[in-house]
C-alpha cells in the first residue's frame, strides 16, 4: 500500500499533540477541499488542525499502490476544475503539482470501424466531425466557444445569478435553457451527429442516476465544460503521480503554513458546550480535541446526521439534510495491464502509446439512446446490461505510476445502484461477474484487453461510502440536480458555508458549488471562517 502522509502519524504521540492545546479551528477530513481549508486559515494566522480517518490524505483524491508496482488515482481521476486563483495562491506548482496536458483530449470508438477524436486542436476536429457531419464540422467551434465564454462570463454560479437581473429577454432565455433543459435537447439543437451528441453528453451523465432526457442534465454539462488546465478552458489533465499529488501539493502548503495533519484520527462526534455553540471534537479513540470552530469535510449527511448529536439542530434543517439526494450510479474500476488496448477501428497492433490512448476512451456510448438504455437499466434496478464507460490510461503520459512497458487504467462505470435488485455487491460472485460484464464490452472495441489484466481495484457505490465517505457513494457529496444549486446548496438558507450550530461550518463539495475536484468550497468557507473572527483571506 502506498501510503505518504504529512505530519504527525498515526500514533499515540501524533493524538497526544492533539490534545496539548486547545485549536483555533479543526478541520474534519482530508480531502483536498478540508486540506485548502486548512491552508487558507493558517496563512490567515490561525492554529489549524486536520483530522483524516484514513491513513492518508486526500479523500476522493488519492493515489494508493494496491497492485505492487502500479499506482491507482482510485477515485477522481482527472484534474480541470482546480480553481486557478488557488494553484497559485498556495504555489502548488512549487509544492509538487505538475500538470500533463492531454491531446487529444477524447476518443469515441465505433463498432461499424470508425471513430470520434476530438482535442484543443480546431483542424483535427474539423477533420474528425467531418468524418460524420460536415454542418457539425462548420459548426462545433463556434458552440464551443459559446459555451465557454457563457461559462466564464457567469462564473461562479451565485454571480450568474446575480447578473441574470440585468440580462435582456433573449440571454435570459438562452441562459435559463441552457440550465433546465435535458441535455439531449440541448445537443440535439446543436449537433446531427449521434457520435458527436454522445461523446458530449457523457459530461451530462458523469457521476449521476440521471439520463440525458433528464431536465436539468445540461448544468452537469456545464459544470464539466468550465474546467480549465493552464488558463486554456475545457482542458482537463492527468496530474504527475496522480490524483493524490494535488492533495499532496496542498497539504505541503498547508504544511508549510503551520496547519497541522493527523491520519488515521477519526472523529467520532462533535463536542457541544452548554452554550450550544462547537467546543471539539471526540475521536474514535476516545480523545477529545478543543476548538471553537470546526469545519467539516465530510458530506451534510455524515456531518449531520452522524457528528452532529441528536436535538442539537432545528428538525426542518435535520429534514432537508435527511431527505436530500445522495443517490450514486457510479462504479470505479483501476486496472494494472500488460499491454494497451489495441482498438481494432483504428486498425494498429503495436505496442507504443498512439493518440487514441492519450485522451478519455468513450466505450458504449456511440448515441445518446445508448445512454439512456443503460440509465433505465439502473432505474430497473440493475447494473447496466451495456454500461457507460469512460476508460483513461494516465501511464501513458506519466512513467512514474507503472512499471516500464505495463499500464494504469481507470474505468468510470455507470450505471450501477447502490443496491442492485439481482444481487449484492458485497457477493464476490456478483462483483466479479459484473467487472467481467464491463470487460467483455472493451473486448468488442479491442479484442484481448481482458486476458492483459493483470488485477483490479472495484469500488461500487457502497464501498465509495465506505472506504472513501461519500454518502450513497455520490461522487459530489450529493446530487447536482436543480434542487440542490446555488442558494439551495447544500439546503435552502444555508449556502454561506455556515451552519445552525454555531462555530460549525461546511467547506467540501455539498456546499456551493458543488463537486469535482475544484477546491473553491474550502477557499469559500474558509474566507467566511475568517471573517466571522475578523482575519482576512491571504
Amino acid at each position: 500500500m502506498w501510503r505518504r502522509s504529512f505530519s504527525s502519524s498515526s500514533s499515540a504521540g501524533a493524538t497526544s499533540s492533539l490534545k496539548d492545546k486547545k485549536w483555533d479551528a479543526l478541520v474534519i477530513g482530508g480531502g483536498h477541499n478540508g486540506l485548502t481549508a486548512a491552508a487558507y486559515l493558517a496563512r490567515g494566522g490561525l492554529s489549524v488542525a486536520v483530522l483524516e480517518r484514513r491513513h492518508v490524505i486526500g479523500g476522493a483524491a488519492v493515489t494508493e499502490e494496491l497492485v505492487p508496482g502500479f499506482k491507482f488515482s482510485r477515485c477522481s481521476y482527472l484534474q480541470s476544475l482546480l480553481r486557478p486563483s488557488i494553484i497559485k495562491e498556495l504555489e502548488l506548482a512549487r509544492h509538487g503539482m505538475k500538470l500533463l496536458k492531454r491531446s487529444p483530449s477524447s476518443f469515441t470508438p465505433c463498432l461499424d470501424g470508425k471513430y470520434l477524436l476530438l482535442g484543443p486542436n480546431k483542424d483535427l476536429n474539423h477533420s474528425e466531425i467531418s468524418k460524420f457531419s460536415k454542418q457539425d464540422a462548420d459548426a462545433y467551434p463556434s458552440v464551443g466557444d459559446r459555451i465557454k465564454n457563457k461559462m466564464h462570463n457567469s462564473m461562479f454560479w451565485t454571480r450568474c445569478l446575480r447578473q441574470a437581473a440585468t440580462l435582456g429577454q433573449k440571454d435570459m432565455v438562452d441562459f435559463m435553457d441552457l440550465l433546465l433543459s435535458p441535455a439531449s435537447k440541448v445537443l440535439n439543437n446543436w449537433f446531427e451527429s449521434d457520435v458527436l451528441k454522445a461523446t458530449l453528453a457523457t459530461d451530462a451523465v458523469i457521476g449521476t442516476t440521471r439520463s440525458v432526457h433528464t431536465p436539468g442534465s445540461g448544468y452537469v454539462l456545464l459544470h464539466h465544460v468550465m474546467g480549465e488546465t493552464d488558463g486554456e478552458r475545457g482542458i482537463w489533465s492527468y496530474v504527475e503521480g496522480g490524483m493524490g499529488s494535488v492533495s499532496l501539493a496542498i497539504g505541503n502548503a498547508a504544511k508549510e503554513a503551520g496547519a497541522h495533519i493527523v491520519t488515521c484520527a477519526e472523529v467520532q462526534q462533535l463536542l457541544i458546550n452548554d452554550s450550544g455553540t462547537v467546543n471539539g471534537v471526540l475521536l474514535a479513540d476516545g480523545s477529545q480535541v478543543h476548538t471553537s470552530m470546526v469545519l467539516s469535510n465530510a458530506t451534510p449527511y455524515k456531518t449531520f446526521k452522524e457528528l452532529v448529536p441528536d436535538n442539537v439542530l432545528p428538525d426542518d434543517f435535520i429534514n432537508a439534510i435527511k431527505y436530500s439526494d445522495y443517490s450514486s450510479g457510479t462504479t470505479k474500476i483501476n486496472l494494472a495491464v500488460d499491454k494497451l488496448p489495441q482498438f481494432k477501428c483504428c486498425k494498429l497492433s503495436h505496442p507504443d502509446a498512439s493518440p487514441q490512448h492519450v485522451g478519455t476512451i468513450h466505450i458504449g456510448s456511440e448515441s445518446m439512446e445508448e445512454i439512456h438504455s443503460a440509465c433505465q437499466d439502473a432505474v430497473n434496478g440493475l447494473p447496466s446490461q451495456r454500461p457507460v464507460i469512460e476508460m483513461t490510461i494516465p501511464s501513458v503520459l506519466d512513467n512514474t505510476i507503472s512499471p516500464p512497458g505495463k499500464h494504469v487504467i481507470n474505468l468510470f462505470i455507470q450505471y450501477t445502484p447502490y443496491s442492485p435488485s439481482d444481487g449484492h455487491w458485497g457477493d464476490p460472485v456478483y462483483r466479479e461477474s459484473f467487472a467481467q460484464k464491463c470487460f467483455t464490452l472493451i473486448d468488442e472495441y479491442a479484442p484481448g484487453f481482458s486476458s492483459s489484466i493483470i488485477g483490479y481495484d472495484m469500488l461500487t457505490p457502497p464501498d465509495l461510502e465506505r472506504e472513501i465517505g461519500l454518502t450513497g457513494g455520490n461522487i459530489f457529496h450529493g446530487a447536482m440536480g436543480l434542487d440542490s444549486l446555488f442558494l439551495m446548496r447544500p439546503v435552502k438558507g444555508w449556502s454561506n458555508y455556515r451552519t445552525p450550530l454555531h462555530g460549525l461550518y461546511l467547506c467540501g463539495s455539498g456546499t456551493h458549488p458543488g463537486g469535482g475536484v475544484m477546491g473553491a468550497p474550502g477557499r469559500n468557507a474558509a474566507r467566511v471562517a475568517l471573517e466571522d473572527v475578523n482575519k482576512p483571506l491571504k
